[in-house]
């Protein structure tokens, strides 16, 4: 896998910039959907790095997750696989991840999560209707579960099932430091914007959200009863932590083989939601990053690790699509 050589120098992202999209990322922490009580069984609360905490995590820098250099028409971009739950030491990119953000025009992620109508339209597809009501017994068991993770109730009731799953699921993680707050997706926003670069989103909030749905009222419901059990049992946040791991470590090999291992792709209700979530997203993903493209703009384009396996892998997708497609070899640690 050849280094990254597109005669940019490879040093970490200015202070400006990176204080600026840690700065967008306190923002976020503070409209977060999950609330710490004070309580000492609660997981800690995120919090925005202080100075000397910017200066340290730059100087401990590594490169993380997955990175692909797409050469077309005599023009480089790139592909990078994200993870949407984080520890915050990992948002600070390494030497290579900084210089292909720096060689590029744009940042392209599935949803820019900072543009406020993008923003408006989430929260107008996730409202709860009077038809998304769970039966009592699923209905109880969520809330357990977000007592147990200490959400205020009131958070969540707005939202249809499958966006309260989502919510909960992603937050099963911080007693180990991982937390949705620190996202990498969040990060490429807010650090895009700090370098005045444009940034657009490779879908739109209701392609999401429908990808999220069950295609029934059945469906909804097994895919609740599915996710509470993983979360009952304990399974539901040591996964968490592996998927994040395997990002932080760039074992592609490993996260190919992601539904040996996950333990989370058991019911056919499972198996519909991941086929909605991944393989039926991925070629229109595809067509526009080919699209930004050829338009002849570099573009950074981030998106969910997931998406970079399987039949469907999105590297693939792109080579189909007459990209030389080159795996970028991140230093040794």
């Amino acid at each position: 896998m050849p280094p990254l050589d597109d005669g940019n120098d490879s040093q970490t992202m200015n202070h400006i910039t990176l204080r600026s999209a840690l700065a967008t990322l306190a923002c976020a922490l503070l409209h977060g959907l999950a609330l710490a009580q004070p309580a000492a069984s609660c997981p800690p609360a995120a919090a925005a790095p202080s100075a000397e905490q910017v200066q340290q995590g730059l100087r401990d820098a590594q490169d993380r997750g997955f990175l692909w250099r797409l050469r077309k028409a005599g023009h480089t971009s790139y592909l990078y696989g994200t993870v949407h739950v984080a520890k915050l030491a990992w948002v600070y990119p390494g030497a290579t991840v900084a210089a292909a953000l720096q060689a590029s025009d744009t940042v392209a992620l599935e949803l820019d999560v900072l543009d406020p109508d993008v923003q408006q339209r989430m929260a107008q597809g996730t409202a709860a209707t009077h038809d998304t009501a769970l039966p009592t017994e699923l209905q109880q068991r969520l809330n357990r579960q977000a007592a147990a993770e200490c959400v205020p109730l009131q958070a969540l009731a707005g939202y249809q099932p499958e966006m309260q799953i989502a919510a909960l699921t992603s937050l099963v993680g911080r007693r180990d430091g991982l937390d949705p707050a620190y996202g990498i997706d969040i990060f490429l926003a807010g650090w895009a914007r700090g370098s005045k670069k444009p940034v657009v989103s490779l879908e739109t909030p209701e392609l999401q959200l429908g990808a999220l749905k069950g295609a029934t009222r059945a469906e909804t419901l097994e895919f609740v009863d599915s996710a509470l059990a993983e979360m009952e049992s304990g399974r539901a946040a040591p996964t968490l932590q592996r998927i994040a791991q395997v990002w932080a470590d760039g074992d592609l090999a490993t996260l190919a083989r992601y539904e040996d291992w996950c333990d989370c792709v058991k019911t056919p209700a499972d198996r519909a939601a991941m086929a909605r979530l991944l393989d039926a997203r991925n070629p229109a993903l595809a067509d526009r990053i080919a699209a930004l493209h050829a338009g002849g703009q570099r573009v950074f384009a981030a998106v969910g690790s997931l998406h970079m396996a399987g039949p469907l892998a999105l590297p693939a997708l792109m080579a189909q699509r007459g990209f030389q497609v080159e795996a970028v070899a991140f230093p040794r640690r």
